[in-house]
């Protein structure tokens, strides 16, 4: 990820310049830097579950599709950093996965 030296703001890729949403300014890519580039701006975790054992931790948790009574579960923050973490769930059966916020 990078910054605008101007105003501060998250800069996007265009080819092999750094753009900023915000005043326009552009900047080369160091082309020695190892970079990842997504398409989607939301953070989003994949967890992989099935043949093989998770190294997740587990709950005892109702899952709403098959009524099993043990989860998976981890924290992710995805709202404002002064709002809690949303709680998600991984059914250790059926796989269904769901969430559960503090409102």
């Amino acid at each position: 990820m990078e910054f605008c030296d101007k105003c501060g703001s998250m800069m996007k890729a265009d080819g092999d310049l750094w753009v900023c949403s915000s005043c326009g300014h552009k900047q080369p890519k160091d082309p020695d830097a190892d970079y990842v580039l997504t398409d989607d701006q939301e953070v989003q975790e994949v967890i992989e579950t099935g043949e093989t054992e998770s190294s997740l931790p587990t709950t005892e948790a109702e899952c709403p599709e098959c009524g099993n009574n043990r989860a998976y579960w981890y924290m992710q923050q995805i709202r404002a950093a002064d709002e809690s973490e949303t709680r998600f769930f991984v059914c250790t059966e059926c796989e269904h996965k769901w969430r559960e916020d503090d409102h």
